[in-house]
């Protein structure tokens, strides 16, 4: 049995960190404009939202710093890999982003990218960034589960 971190099985990326790093409040599904090299691209799981943030232009919202690789078989018409994306949300939803994105210590970040219905979504989570003793909180529990994890599988060997 191997010890990597299980995948969101329908999930082609997703920002493990942004849970550690922020307190996620709240999520949103948008859509997400692409070309045709990046959607084949991401199909094949060659994106990476680690570093990728969501800002608001004249009323739109973009995804920044969002790494998709150039497809392989692109030739002249491949993509740009740091390119901002547009994405999809219904007015009310960017006014709800606009007005938490204004509060103080909130962000919107990725959380991960998947496919529905043929077509790439982006979950994004309003999340307030959290400090040095929450982060330290949080691994503490983190051991306490695994230590306890650890002695029930062991009890249940014998």
């Amino acid at each position: 049995m191997s010890m990597a971190k299980k995948k969101d099985s329908n999930a082609l990326a997703q920002n493990r960190k942004a849970s550690f790093d922020y307190a996620i409040e709240d999520t949103i599904e948008a859509g997400m404009v692409l070309t045709g090299t990046e959607i084949k691209s991401v199909r094949q799981s060659k994106i990476n939202i680690a570093d990728a943030y969501v800002r608001f232009d004249g009323g739109e919202a973009t995804l920044h710093n969002c790494h998709i690789s150039p497809f392989e078989q692109g030739n002249r018409f491949n993509h740009e890999p740091l390119r901002v994306r547009k994405l999809l949300l219904h007015k009310k939803q960017i006014n709800q982003l606009i007005g938490a994105q204004g509060r103080d210590g909130y962000t919107i970040i990725p959380l991960k990218v998947y496919l529905k219905n043929g077509f790439a979504k982006c979950l994004l989570g309003i999340g307030r960034g959290k400090k040095k003793y929450d982060k330290r909180d949080d691994l503490k529990k983190k051991d306490a589960k695994r230590d306890v994890d650890r002695a029930l599988r062991d009890r249940q060997k014998y």
